[in-house]
């Protein structure tokens, strides 16, 4: 047990804030979970991330460092400090040390461009930035126009993996290591004066407009991390891969989940199948979330035809609804998958396809279907409804057509500096997700569509869903997305955008007649078009506003 552990909790144990509390209450807050880490697993090593190895003792000393060094340059309760970085021990330290200064985060999606970093650092108001260094590129042109950023700090990541150390990037103030040398390594009592205080600001996409900032509380991820913990059946022996981004709804909060149970965290700066399949290997990592896209990847990729993993492997996947194909393909690879699904603005997972022991008699086609499903709410947060206009609950019939409504301890506090987005999202009292779903007899939901990616033809309602699921079913076919396009008579109709496996073939003609053979005639894309690649999010979802602009546009002739 390190030296400072039994300071760290006489600290802890009499905290003034909680002298207030009655005896049978104490403030929830993520940050404690490494303080346990600290007090049980000083020695045992927390972070894996290229050529560094550290131990909980080192990364917890590094945390309140770096919490202290931000505080001493002024970073105090309520102000804003983004990260712009890939996946990197910085960004795990981050979100633990810049809620320890009472600050607040904003991760920033690495993938936007530099008109969108600005918004999201001008809107945050962030006072501080950590920086990749491999990123500098996006902040040199609007720095100047941000005077509320008084400090950047720049992270080299390339160097821990085999690449050659960046220079120090013209547009930043410190060095990530030499800032962290002008903190202490003590710890500190965080300022934490209510549970319900926001401890991250998140950005939406923002695809079809401005993003919106999403309020998390240090309740609700404290909560979030402990629903993390028991639907991935986590334990201090599991090791985490890193695959899924950081800056995500901060990582679906499982920074502070692994750290909880004083598991490994194997960081991985990007998603590149073959290192994957070598840290699985080397690292003998447990569990790792991935959007579908990531799965398609590793199936594509896999060492040789027959590979399964070497010991149990957890997967959690969302972000896009997984085929059942894809599921399957999955697990004949020896990979468990748990699927999930929510938003930003419930924390990342809200729902589980919790599975049940007698489904495991059925044919792994059948299994892979009823995986598919988006489930039921976490075991800490059950509130979920399916609803019509008037917020009434459809029937489950596994047909009739609703909102997915959601409330509770999983839904974002509201959206930063936007009270009537706020208020519009919160109307009758629940969270509007705008996805469109049905509740099964059993009570699980099975998400049919996006509200704005319903296609309704000749006055039917066309779930993209539905057809995309049925084409990926055809073996040629590697990913589709299907949207709807005008249409003289009907309004609109199904088109298709379909991604081969490599060597296959298959005619937009033959796509079509697949269809056709196994579901409605209305239901089936009436234009297919092959692409090489779907423009796609960070975190797999399929940007349909970009083929839906491509197509209105004009850019490439249809194939009918």
């Amino acid at each position: 047990m390190s030296a400072h552990t039994p300071h760290l909790f006489q600290q802890l144990w009499s905290r003034p804030q909680w002298e207030e509390l009655p005896v049978h209450r104490s403030l929830l807050t993520p940050l404690s979970f490494l303080e346990r880490a600290l007090h049980v697993f000083p020695d045992k090593v927390g972070v894996v991330d290229g050529t560094r190895r550290l131990r909980y003792a080192e990364f917890g000393a590094r945390v309140y460092r770096l919490a202290s060094a931000l505080a001493r340059h002024g970073v105090g309760v309520g102000d804003r400090v983004a990260v712009l970085c890939r996946n990197a021990l910085e960004v795990l330290e981050a979100h633990f040390a810049v809620p320890q200064a009472g600050a607040i985060l904003v991760p920033i999606n690495t993938r936007l461009f530099s008109g969108e970093v600005h918004y999201i650092l001008e809107h945050s108001g962030a006072k501080a930035l950590l920086l990749d260094a491999a990123l500098a590129h996006l902040l040199e042109p609007i720095r100047p126009l941000l005077p509320d950023l008084r400090l950047v700090i720049w992270i080299d990541i390339d160097s821990r993996h085999g690449s050659a150390a960046p220079s120090a990037p013209a547009v930043a103030d410190e060095e990530y290591e030499a800032f962290l040398l002008k903190g202490s390594p003590e710890p500190t009592v965080y300022p934490l004066r209510d549970e319900e205080e926001t401890l991250s600001v998140n950005y939406t996409s923002g695809t079809t407009g401005r993003p919106k900032g999403v309020m998390v509380t240090h309740r609700g991820a404290y909560l979030n991390a402990l629903g993390e913990i028991i639907e991935s059946r986590m334990t201090p022996e599991s090791v985490y891969l890193w695959t899924l981004p950081m800056f995500h709804c901060n990582g679906w909060y499982f920074p502070y989940a692994v750290t909880a149970v004083g598991a490994t965290h194997v960081v991985l700066p990007k998603v590149e199948p073959a290192r994957i399949y070598a840290l699985i290997e080397q690292e003998g990592v447990t569990h790792f979330c991935g959007a579908p896209t990531v799965l398609t990847m590793l199936i594509g990729e896999r060492p040789h035809p027959d590979y399964r993993v070497p010991r149990p492997l957890t997967v959690l996947t969302a972000a896009a609804p997984p085929t059942p194909v894809l599921l399957q393909q999955i697990e004949e690879m020896g990979i468990k998958i748990i699927h999930v699904y929510g938003l930003t603005e419930t924390y990342g997972p809200h729902t589980v396809c919790e599975w049940q022991e007698a489904w495991e008699a059925l044919s792994p086609k059948e299994r892979a279907r009823l995986k598919a499903r988006q489930g039921v709410g976490y075991v800490h947060a059950p509130e979920l409804r399916v609803v019509d206009e008037e917020m009434r609950d459809v029937p489950a019939d596994g047909r009739t057509i609703g909102e997915v409504v959601m409330r509770g301890n999983n839904v974002m506090k509201g959206y930063y500096r936007d009270a009537s987005a706020t208020a519009e999202a919160f109307r009758g009292g629940w969270f509007h997700s705008g996805d469109l779903a049905v509740v099964h007899p059993d009570g699980y939901i099975e998400l049919r569509d996006r509200k704005k990616d319903m296609i309704i033809s000749g006055g039917e309602n066309i779930s993209t869903i539905e057809v995309e699921r049925t084409l990926s079913e055809h073996p040629a076919v590697l990913e589709c997305a299907v949207i709807g396009i005008p249409d003289e008579k009907w309004g609109e109709v199904p088109k298709a955008f379909v991604v081969l496996r490599e060597g296959a073939e298959a005619t937009p003609e033959e796509l079509i007649a697949f269809c056709r053979e196994r579901m409605a005639h209305f239901k089936c894309p009436k234009v297919v078009e092959r692409v090489d690649a779907l423009p796609k999010t960070s975190t797999g979802k399929t940007q349909k506003f970009f083929l839906r602009q491509r197509e209105l546009s004009g850019q490439e002739k249809p194939v009918r």
